[in-house]
């Protein structure tokens, strides 16, 4: 299956950053503003993967209805994102073996994309802050497209920027928004089990293998490479 493999899309949050302790500041610091109690690591991460504003939209339900969400919705999106670019990639870390699994993929000669529905200004900065942003020809945020993951749009065009058939690059995410993508898209897609997934088992997700980290994905498509 992974044979030929030419390039691989990865995602970010939950897949090779643990950015779930940014989210928890952030958030909480908006709800501080507007006068709201904290809420739990755990509840922010099943509300994590779908984009900045599906994020506030869910952090607001849970204390309105859907009208005193939308009357709040723009201030908090704004409060959300001042808290979350002062303290960007403060409390996050890699997961084990990132940069291991990164560095043994480009040694396979593979071409490597970040697609991710955090927003650029997030990303970028968050990436060159960890030191994983050389790894990568190009990265793709939440807004860089007119839809984001689970939609197939960012993976269709992440394989027509690198002049590539869908079958000939791997996804590798950690959550059914990664699947999903990447089967409309007619990629082969792995799963982490460490990342958010909504709170979800991962053993849900339809994906063609679970790998324990980058790295044991990369000795996967090493073994499988053809000589």
């Amino acid at each position: 299956m992974f044979s030929h493999i030419k390039a691989a899309i990865i995602d970010l949050d939950g897949t090779m950053i643990d950015t779930a302790p940014d989210f928890l500041v952030a958030i909480n610091r908006m709800r501080e503003d507007f006068a709201l109690a904290p809420l739990t690591l755990d509840v922010i991460k099943t509300m994590v993967g779908k984009g900045s504003e599906n994020l506030i939209h869910k952090v607001l339900s849970q204390d309105f209805d859907a009208d005193g969400v939308a009357a709040r919705f723009d201030g908090a999106l704004a409060a959300y994102q001042h808290h979350y670019l002062a303290i960007n990639g403060d409390h996050s870390q890699l997961y084990p073996e990132v940069h291991e699994g990164l560095q043994a993929m480009r040694d396979l000669g593979l071409r490597l994309v970040c697609v991710t529905n955090k927003p650029l200004a997030f990303a970028l900065p968050l990436m060159q802050k960890k030191e994983i942003f050389h790894y990568f020809e190009q990265v793709y945020g939440g807004d860089s497209f007119a839809k984001k993951k689970p939609d197939p749009l960012p993976m269709q065009e992440a394989c027509k920027a690198l002049d590539l058939p869908p079958s000939q690059v791997l996804v590798i995410g950690d959550s059914s928004n990664d699947a999903i993508a990447a089967r409309a898209s007619g990629c082969p897609v792995l799963t982490v089990p460490y990342g958010y997934n909504h709170g979800e088992a991962v053993q849900n997700i339809q994906s063609d293998g679970i790998v324990g980290t980058l790295l044991i994905a990369a000795q996967l498509l090493a073994t499988e490479k053809p000589l």
